[in-house]
């Protein structure tokens, strides 16, 4: 059956929807790459809440995203930018979303990383010790759950630091207390415009050079960083200056295919919350990619950039809403809702194109079950048939 999808002009285009899913299945774990699915959280969709409430949230379909994610070989991010994190889920919802998916990660055998921030300073502006022990408070959870800790980019450290040199005592205080080696976390401002001038300075180039002087003085303290600046060419800059041993993990929902695929200088891992609607043949492309066969690996991923662009378009941090929507639409969740009413910051003609090119890809496991979606979600804007 034909679906008449609104355009960006409002005037509706005929779309004749696939009938056949991708035959997609779990494999052998990755060998040449380390990939993380940045994971989305499962509203609770009965729960009588606002948008300014603490986050409701329904645990056992987030769990079992979860578990979707690791059946085909995937790490989970845990309570990052593409869990709401400070859009919808304050540090107490997190900080229980750390320790169920932890718990659930070792059930499951399962790899898990977890982000460590400092979101549970809201009363206005904090000094460089409160930021300090607001990062040690979140430290302290991730590594009594077992998780990996990410060190996250903090919107506090941001309107409280002077300059690098503050960066550069707070990160170095933070690896020193790391029981086991970290992820950095650099999240450009299309992320979160707080984060302007993060490292001191907006100048991405001295910005660059404090961010490598903090690992630098702590290399046996960084198992990688995650960068998420939409720059190709920086990133590769940036990963080749990296010390030994140090990994890169893309954040790149832009370029990830050609960043993961590499160069004859070296890759990038991987980051990202492209990977949370993309699960299943993101593995299908890395397990190509671990035989030595990047141009197949390049045939299944690069189609897939133009939907992930359209996803992470400005507003880039309103592509949370296009995740929930294709986890939906995918049969992954009963109902299209969000924590913090976030499934408003999206408009019809822009769920509509996501419907159009997830669908072109073959990622719905039933077709017709994300056509009956799209319909019903159509009805429900006036679309009439």
């Amino acid at each position: 059956m034909i679906l008449r999808l609104p355009d960006a002009h409002g005037a509706l285009r005929a779309y004749e929807p696939r009938t056949e899913p991708l035959a997609l299945t779990p494999g052998a774990p990755f060998t040449s790459r380390t990939v993380f699915s940045a994971a989305h959280v499962v509203a609770d969709p009965y729960a009588d809440t606002t948008p300014d409430s603490p986050a409701a949230v329904d645990w056992d379909a987030t769990l079992a995203f979860r578990r979707h994610l690791w059946a085909h070989g995937l790490g989970v991010a845990e309570a990052m930018d593409t869990a709401q994190r400070g859009m919808g889920l304050d540090w107490a919802g997190a900080a229980e979303l750390i320790r169920r998916s932890a718990a659930e990660a070792k059930a499951a055998g399962g790899r898990i990383a977890c982000g460590v921030g400092t979101d549970q300073l809201t009363a206005g502006p904090a000094t460089l010790a409160e930021v300090r022990a607001a990062y040690e408070e979140q430290l302290a959870v991730v590594e009594e759950s077992g998780a990996q800790a990410i060190l996250m980019a903090s919107r506090a450290l941001a309107a409280t630091a002077q300059g690098p040199e503050d960066y550069l005592e707070v990160y170095g205080h933070l690896l020193r207390q790391a029981a086991e080696p970290v992820i950095l976390h650099w999240l450009g401002p299309m992320f979160d415009p707080a984060l302007e001038g993060y490292w001191g300075s907006s100048d991405l180039d001295a910005a660059t050079d404090t961010f490598l002087d903090v690992i630098a003085a702590h290399p046996d303290k960084v198992d990688g960083i995650k960068v998420s600046l939409l720059d190709a060419q920086r990133e590769i800059d940036l990963r080749r200056r990296l010390p030994k041993g140090v990994r890169c993990y893309t954040g790149d929902d832009f370029n990830y295919p050609e960043l993961i695929a590499g160069d004859d200088q070296g890759f990038s891992h991987a980051l990202l919350g492209i990977f949370d609607p993309l699960g299943p043949l993101a593995a299908e492309a890395v397990r190509v990619l671990d035989t030595g066969d990047t141009d197949g690996f390049r045939a299944l991923l690069d189609p897939t950039v133009e939907l992930s662009r359209h996803l992470f378009q400005s507003p880039t941090r309103f592509y949370k809403t296009g995740v929930v929507f294709l986890a939906w639409l995918a049969g992954h969740q009963s109902h299209f809702t969000m924590v913090g009413g976030l499934q408003s910051a999206r408009s019809l003609p822009h769920l509509a194109r996501a419907y159009e090119l997830a669908d072109r890809l073959g990622l719905f496991p039933d077709p017709k079950l994300a056509e009956d979606r799209m319909r019903t979600l159509l009805h429900l804007y006036g679309v009439t048939p």
